[in-house]
């Protein structure tokens, strides 16, 4: 369906998420031969290491049932008593084959996919009662595929029965030669080991069937590039939204950044194209800080900023390219630019002095920076 609405062909694995959603959805490979064989072999397998206790207990119930007292015949509390202790003797005598069947059903399927529970999985799909879809599954090529394989099953255990009759045919004849008590258990030893060899041929047919399993299960669950693009694109968010949250982002930084301008203590300018904003603070940090810094348009409303709160711009192009492009916000600077800076923070206090009346006109530093080679 997928690939008739994309109008491209499913070339590319699942993804991680499509596997998911089928797992959640209850698709998982599965293989019945898988399971009957497993059933089938692990159940004869108890039956026979079992099997003579669980009837040698039978037997004795039945005894037991068939030997009872009259007057307990004609109570009806003591037939329920009776009755209760003969089925939990049946129960208890068959529970360890009834066991290897129950655990061999479910440990077969969980060996291919692992534990899975889909409660989706559980929901009637109203669709599969449509009659020409049905009918449509009917001439599928899976469904031509399923019958070659049942056919082959159905040779191959034919095969396999008769040539275990005519390799017992002679024990089978002398049975009636042998006393009753001899004659069964010689049987039931027969029966044991024909479904035995039959469960091991059912293995083959399942080794054979699991990875052909595997590979339907692969191939149903590939996706057209087209479907991955979506996929993608829902998972980590459009292009045109993952970039108006970008968009957002950056202008909540710059207005943070701008916040910080008026308490810096000094500007340092190109003078138009780059603006930093340092602040140094003696008891908090070693060095000063760069707590605002942009180019063009930014540093111009940095310069409008430090100007309506009365920070000091001071121009020296080389150090203020090189704090806007090695130095990150809200980090100290480099020590190779302690002595430059230095000389930047001493002049503008001297300066704020000044503007007091404390101290006589400072002279503007020349500050020679050299920036590395390109």
């Amino acid at each position: 369906m997928a690939e008739q609405e994309t109008g491209q062909e499913r070339t590319e694995s699942a993804t991680p998420k499509r596997e998911e959603e089928a797992r959640r959805q209850g698709q998982v490979p599965r293989s019945r031969d898988l399971n009957s064989a497993a059933v089938t072999l692990l159940t004869a397998a108890a039956v026979s290491v079992f099997g003579y206790r669980a009837v040698e207990q039978l037997a004795a119930m039945m005894r037991g049932g068939l030997s009872l007292h009259f007057g307990s015949t004609i109570d009806p509390a003591q037939m329920f008593s009776n009755l209760n202790a003969a089925s939990m003797t049946a129960f208890m005598a068959v529970l360890p084959i009834l066991a290897a069947g129950f655990l061999a059903s479910i440990l077969a399927p969980m060996s291919l996919s692992g534990w899975n529970f889909s409660t989706e999985a559980l929901m009637p799909k109203f669709s599969r009662l449509d009659p020409m879809a049905g009918f449509g599954r009917m001439f599928a090529v899976t469904s031509w595929i399923e019958l070659g394989k049942s056919v082959l099953k159905f040779v191959l255990v034919a095969i396999i029965a008769v040539m275990l009759l005519k390799k017992d045919a002679r024990a089978l004849m002398a049975l009636s030669q042998q006393p009753i008590t001899e004659a069964m258990k010689h049987a039931a030893g027969l029966c044991i080991n024909a479904v035995l060899t039959l469960a091991s041929a059912m293995l083959i047919i399942a080794g054979i069937d699991v990875p052909i399993q595997l590979w339907q299960h692969a191939k149903q669950l590939k996706m057209s590039r087209q479907e991955i693009r979506e996929e993608h694109k829902e998972s980590e968010g459009s292009p045109e939204v993952k970039g108006k949250i970008r968009q957002m982002q950056q202008e909540s930084l710059r207005r943070r950044m701008m916040e910080q301008v008026p308490k810096a203590d000094v500007i340092i300018t190109n003078p138009t194209h780059f603006a930093v904003a340092l602040r140094y603070d003696e008891s908090r940090n070693r060095a000063p800080i760069v707590v605002a810094k942009g180019a063009d348009l930014i540093a111009a409303r940095i310069r409008e900023i430090a100007a309506e709160h009365k920070i000091p711009l001071f121009e020296a192009p080389p150090l203020a390219r090189m704090l806007y492009r090695s130095v990150d916000l809200n980090r100290e600077i480099p020590a190779s630019l302690y002595s430059a800076v230095a000389q930047v923070l001493t002049y503008i206090y001297q300066l704020r002095a000044y503007n007091k009346g404390l101290t006589p006109m400072p002279q503007r530093p020349n500050i020679d920076v050299a920036e590395p080679t390109p």
